[in-house]
């Protein structure tokens, strides 16, 4: 049999693997900062780029893609040459994929914190930057596909199967979730709105974390934990069931993100009952992880890689049992909005996605630099300050969740709510949320402690070079099956029709549930009364848009007693046509804003434009205790109004019924609707005079206060809920 001699690509795993651990501590600090700012919610004042909201989209994008996606990426090409005994396909295109990641992750990192954002969570990015990360995605899936195809082991490896899921399901998720209309350079909005916008972003959200945070890393489970275990994998059958049963369930439960909202029940029904049934596949690939450490548990005790894998794969367990009991609407009544959801996440993505990426690093480095760790006793230190920081975040944030959903709901015996005042259930936990802050501390102390590891082994080991390797040659593939061989082994060698089954797999769910929400008009009921925003309000949402309102705010009244009371009317599907991207949001850190400006709402009294203003200028003035951080440069912030009438006519394009003649006259509009505002807030005494004083100072350069971008916001504010009333009934 003929050998041939290759070299393995090591250092575009060495590129990846660093950068992951780069944007780790990155992404991490960032988030330790947030946190802190719920202690301290004016530790940045003033300073609009390093304002809360601005900030936390930050942290997500960052630990996701830049700290994850790293890691998956130098997984996937360390582990997929040695899978198919040959050389990635092309080197080139490996850099391509590298640096192309890298500059994307470098344009969030600028976009986010100056406010170029759609909202839309975990896909904030604007359009540029979503064009480069298709391409950039595609180089990655062609790279892949034809290192498969010049193979030299005649099987595909069950990692590989979700390597490839992993591919097509991310590059569908992200270019039809991405779909909008440019305005300017790094500005656009959505092509769906409302209810169809809200479906579709969590079919996005929820399977980017089902093929984005999960997929790839069961497909790196499959590769390094029987490697690091020197065991083979427990079960080849449950792999299979566990690979085509997870990737055909997932793509059907985004919609148990909306339970109780404005979508459709039928929707809402559906995303339950294939939330549900997503224990058994998930359950099944965590057992298949744990058991092939069958007989090497004394090695656990001792081998901290090993350590990280059991608890990696048990967070998945736990995180993958919890998904499915918050999806059952009894359950879910209780958690959204609170923060047992961020209790959820974050035992995912700290355990699963951080410890799994841990262990492989630990595992990885020392082989490509051809040395030993430089101390077991450091990793093992990691071990253990990071699952006491897990713990430390996670728990607290489960008993402010419980907190939280129990006092919202509570009534006195009169039938009036026991906690009217939202600011008594944040009152109430603040320690947790000092618990919360101290838990990340320690989980960033073990990740430094790794970047102090992983340096001193890499100073003591030899430089990272290609690896040479040697294989035989693949003889020609039968094109049918052989006699005896069953379905799925053929399948394993056909590369092409496994890529093709499986995107079909992920196809069904996803059609079955946008298309007839998208396609049928009938489905989103019109209310008569609902009219599309001023383009002063308009310019105002987007203004609360770019300063990330809906990270604390939401907008969703659901049909509970409680909630009704407390907000108003319940939010009905109809109100919703004209807004482009959806503002539902998905914690409520503050109240949520749905009715805002209606006058008289329970608990409310109506709240006047100089109230607005003060609490923009300075939360804890108006709502003592208030976490909500300062917002003053909205205050002196000149409106930029250079696109008002581009944004109208591009919400022309997507169905909203401005005339032309609206267009035509938006800016005498605008002038009208400020001056009325600006009117209001002069009839506070203190505001005028603040005003008075700064026009005498500045001379010429005074910008009057119809002007400048709180007069917008206001005007939003103060426009949320009013199209709506009980009389109003959906009009089909």
């Amino acid at each position: 049999m003929e050998m041939q001699q290759f070299y393995y690509d090591n250092k575009i795993v060495k590129k990846f693997l660093y950068a992951s651990i780069l944007f780790g501590v990155v992404g991490m600090l960032v988030g330790l900062t947030v946190a802190f700012m719920f202690l301290f919610p004016n530790m940045t004042d003033g300073i609009s780029w390093l304002s809360f909201g601005r900030l936390r989209p930050l942290h997500t994008n960052a630990v996701i893609f830049a700290f994850v996606g790293n890691a998956i990426f130098a997984g996937v090409y360390y582990s997929l040459q040695r899978l198919l005994k040959t050389r990635m396909y092309s080197d080139v295109l490996s850099n391509i994929n590298f640096w192309g990641w890298q500059l994307i992750i470098v344009a969030a990192a600028i976009t986010l914190p100056l406010g170029y954002t759609t909202s839309k969570e975990y896909a904030e990015l604007e359009w540029p930057i979503d064009i480069a990360i298709a391409v950039i995605w595609v180089v990655f899936g062609i790279n892949m596909i034809m290192t498969i195809l010049r193979r030299r082991e005649r099987h595909l490896y069950v990692a590989i199967w979700f390597y490839i899921a992993t591919f097509v399901t991310v590059a569908v998720l992200h270019i039809f979730n991405s779909l909008e209309v440019p305005v300017s350079a790094l500005k656009s909005y959505s092509v769906y709105a409302g209810v169809q916008d809200a479906l579709v972003q969590w079919w996005y959200g929820h399977n980017a974390v089902a093929f984005f945070l999960t997929t790839p890393f069961l497909g790196l489970m499959y590769y390094f934990v029987p490697k690091a275990a020197n065991r083979p994998v427990y079960s080849y059958r449950l792999s299979i069931i566990h690979f085509w049963s997870l990737i055909f369930i997932y793509i059907w439960a985004g919609p148990h993100h909306l339970l109780y909202t404005a979508l459709p029940d039928w929707a809402q029904n559906l995303g339950v009952v294939f939330s549900i049934m997503l224990i058994a596949p998930s359950w099944g690939g965590m057992i298949n992880g744990l058991l092939t450490l069958r007989g090497v548990w004394d090695k656990v005790r001792t081998e901290p890689v090993l350590k990280f894998f059991v608890v990696g794969i048990t967070g998945y367990g736990m995180a993958t049992f919890e998904g499915p009991m918050l999806s059952l609407k009894n359950v879910n009544a209780i958690a959204h909005f609170t923060d047992w959801i961020v209790a959820h996440v974050h035992v995912g993505a700290l355990a699963w996605n951080g410890f799994m990426t841990f262990g492989m690093i630990y595992w990885l480095v020392p082989r490509m630099t051809k040395t030993k760790l430089y101390s077991t006793a450091l990793a093992n230190f990691h071990f253990w300050i990071g699952t006491l920081g897990i713990i430390l975040y996670a728990l607290p944030m489960y008993v402010a969740g419980f907190t939280q959903a129990s006092m919202w709901k509570q009534f006195q015996p009169n039938g009036t709510l026991q906690y009217g005042n939202f600011l008594e259930t944040v009152t109430e936990i603040m320690p947790m949320y000092l618990m919360r802050a101290i838990g990340g501390t320690l989980f960033v102390i073990g990740l430094l402690v790794l970047v102090y590891n992983v340096a001193r082994t890499v100073m003591a080991g030899k430089p990272v070079e290609d690896e040479l390797a040697e294989a035989p040659a693949l003889t020609k593939i039968a094109s049918g099956r052989l006699k005896g061989e069953k379905f799925h082994p053929w399948l394993e060698r056909k590369p092409i029709q496994l890529t093709i089954l499986a995107t079909i797999a992920i196809l069904i769910g996803g059609i079955l549930q946008i298309v007839p929400t998208i396609m049928v008009k009938s489905n989103i009921p019109t209310i008569a009364s609902v009219k599309p925003y001023t383009p002063l309000e308009l310019e105002g949402r987007d203004i609360y848009i770019r300063e990330g309102c809906n990270n604390c705010h939401s907008q969703m009244v659901r049909p509970f007693r409680s909630e009704v009371v407390r907000y108003g009317e319940y939010s009905k599907a109809g109100e919703f046509v004209y807004d482009h991207p959806f503002l539902w949001g998905s914690k409520r850190t503050g109240p949520d804003l749905a009715r805002e400006g209606v006058s008289g709402k329970p608990n409310n009294g109506g709240r006047s434009d100089d109230w607005h203003f003060n609490h923009l200028w300075d939360p804890q003035s108006t709502s003592s205790g208030s976490i909500m951080p300062g917002y003053k440069w909205v205050i002196r912030n000149t409106l930029d109004t250079s696109t008002t009438q581009e944004k109208m006519k591009v919400m022309q394009q997507l169905g909203v019924p401005y005339t032309d003649e609206e267009v035509k006259n938006a800016y005498k509009t605008m002038e009208e609707q400020a001056a009325k505002i600006e009117a209001n807030l002069m009839k506070n005494e203190d505001i005028k005079k603040s005003f008075d004083e700064q026009k005498a100072t500045s001379g010429t350069a005074f910008v009057p206060v119809k002007d400048r971008e709180i007069t917008a916001l206001i005007a939003y504010l103060q426009r949320l809920g009013t199209d709506i009333t009980k009389e109003d009934n959906p009009k089909k």
